[in-house]
């Protein structure tokens, strides 16, 4: 197919891209280069073409010829969407129905749209399957809510959109995120020798390694399209519902001489929920799931060790995305709903 994945230099952008190409896929990008040189060694091999766009600026001519047009790009995650809920429903809701619109236009036949588990909310310890009531509990996860509504109401026989509800990625990638629990987690383990908890640890959440996003992306893409017709399938496995204690513990257990602690007051957490993964098991047996959340976290540490990553760089802009908004807001480049603003424009045409 040719696939255009909107997001491609993202944390799973990044992963997804070298999947597609590897299983023989003409790859182009669209990104609007927020985290442009947020990396953690050399760059994954990218997008046959890449452009640099808003997805609320995407028109129809933009997607013309593609087979499908996959859906990264939003703002993530739970506190940058709290930062300014308006920005958070400006590119999550209207940009990707602005992108699902254009590809419908275009004649593009298969959308696939990266939504999330945290649409569920505060669902509690029962496992939630796809028919569950939706109950999110911040912008971030009402935005991926109507988003999943308003593209079932533009789904027709030429046009099949499908939402994969992603667990809570973790996982090394070359565009790296410090703001997702495992990673984050053990980044300060093995930059301070410290595991610290700002909760009581008690909060149940689903996880699942971005390679193996990757490869649910993949299965749904080359799935014959009355299977996954304007479908919803949770992305994970269902021995990585983890509370967030256990992950802490797992840290501790690989980084050597590091110590758990708890904030003090150190309370609960709205966001609390396991995950029913059954359909995307059943409706994919041969998807490989690869990844513990051990192995995922022995991976991450050895990345960290092998790329010296430092406490600084722990702390700064470069890989937590709310710290790299606020930079980019405070220096002029964007403007409060996280357009690019004149200036940055022009800044930006002069250097090219």
């Amino acid at each position: 197919m040719r696939v255009l994945v909107a997001g491609d230099r993202g944390y799973i952008g990044a992963i997804l891209v070298p999947f597609l190409l590897a299983a023989g896929h003409e790859v182009d990008g669209l990104d609007a280069g927020f985290y442009e040189g947020c990396d953690l060694g050399p760059p994954a091999e990218a997008a046959r073409s890449r452009r640099v766009i808003d997805i609320r600026d995407v028109k129809a001519g933009h997607l013309a010829g593609y087979d499908a047009v996959v859906c990264l790009a939003a703002l993530s995650n739970d506190p940058l969407g709290d930062l300014n809920p308006a920005a958070t429903f400006s590119v999550n809701l209207d940009g990707t129905l602005q992108l699902a619109r254009a590809a419908r236009t275009a004649g593009v036949k298969r959308f696939l749209f990266a939504s999330s588990c945290s649409l569920y909310g505060a669902a509690g310890s029962a496992g939630v399957a796809e028919d569950a009531r939706l109950y999110p509990v911040t912008p971030y996860g009402e935005a991926k809510v109507q988003a999943e509504r308003e593209l079932s109401r533009l789904a027709t026989d030429s046009f099949s959109p499908t939402y994969l509800r992603n667990a809570t990625a973790y996982g090394f990638s070359p565009r790296l995120r410090l703001d997702i629990v495992v990673n984050n987690l053990a980044a300060v383990a093995t930059t301070t020798g410290k595991v610290r908890l700002e909760s009581d640890g008690t909060p149940w959440r689903p996880l699942v390694h971005v390679e193996d996003i990757s490869r649910a992306f993949l299965a749904v893409l080359q799935a014959p399209r009355h299977v996954v017709h304007d479908q919803a399938f949770n992305v994970g496995r269902a021995e990585d519902n983890v509370q967030i204690r256990d992950i802490a513990e797992l840290v501790r257990d690989v980084v050597p001489g590091s110590v758990l602690s708890f904030a003090d007051g150190a309370g609960g957490d709205l966001r609390n929920y396991r995950v029913d993964f059954a359909k995307l098991a059943d409706t994919f047996p041969e998807l490989d799931m690869r990844w513990s959340v051990r192995d995922g976290v022995t991976e991450l540490v050895g990345a960290y060790s092998e790329h010296r990553l430092s406490y600084a760089d722990f702390t700064s802009a470069r890989y937590v995305r709310l710290r790299r908004i606020c930079e980019l807001l405070e220096s002029g480049h964007l403007d409060r709903l996280l357009r690019r603003t004149e200036s940055d424009r022009v800044t930006a045409a002069a250097t090219r």
